[in-house]
């Protein structure tokens, strides 16, 4: 019914079709401590130190801001697809706090649907003085101060006191 030709046609069609789709696959980004499975049943309250939480799990991601007693192990997971902004599809986030005797007191696991969207102030500190234009900037100084040096002296050329 068909020709030789034509069917040769539809079958480069259909795989080229299907190597273009294979290439659109997304592409999934590890960042960050790659925390076992069973990372928060490893960790024992009252009994784990530092020492021993750093030699079975290694160094945390951070330490805590104001306190150096909090440990976080830091995980996300992201998903980059061709040309769009890679999107983060998961993120674990383990804090150990350590009490005055330097043995853990507590661990929380956070997710990444305890997120909070933090809204940064968009005001702007005053400089005080006068605000410049370009061409300003670049000629203000044109007339002020002092020549390098006499070019009819030879001898008052300051590159040559060295």
């Amino acid at each position: 019914m068909f020709s030789a030709k034509v069917r040769l046609g539809v079958s480069a069609a259909v795989v080229t079709c299907a190597l273009g789709a294979a290439g659109c696959e997304s592409t999934v980004n590890q960042r960050g401590y790659v925390a076992p499975g069973n990372m928060t049943k490893l960790i024992r309250v009252g009994v784990d130190n530092k020492a021993s939480l750093q030699s079975s799990l290694g160094s945390p991601s951070t330490l805590g801001t104001f306190n150096e007693n909090t440990w976080y192990y830091i995980s996300s997971r992201q998903e980059d697809f061709l040309f769009f902004r890679p999107e983060e599809v998961e993120r674990q986030i383990v804090a150990v706090n350590f009490g005055a005797d330097e043995k853990v007191a507590s661990v929380k696991t956070y997710a990444l649907a305890d997120g909070q969207d933090v809204d940064f102030s968009d005001r702007e500190t005053p400089a005080r003085g006068r605000e410049l234009t370009f061409l300003q900037q670049i000629f203000g100084n044109v007339g002020r101060g002092s020549p390098i040096g006499n070019m009819n002296n030879p001898d008052d050329d300051p590159r040559e006191r060295r």
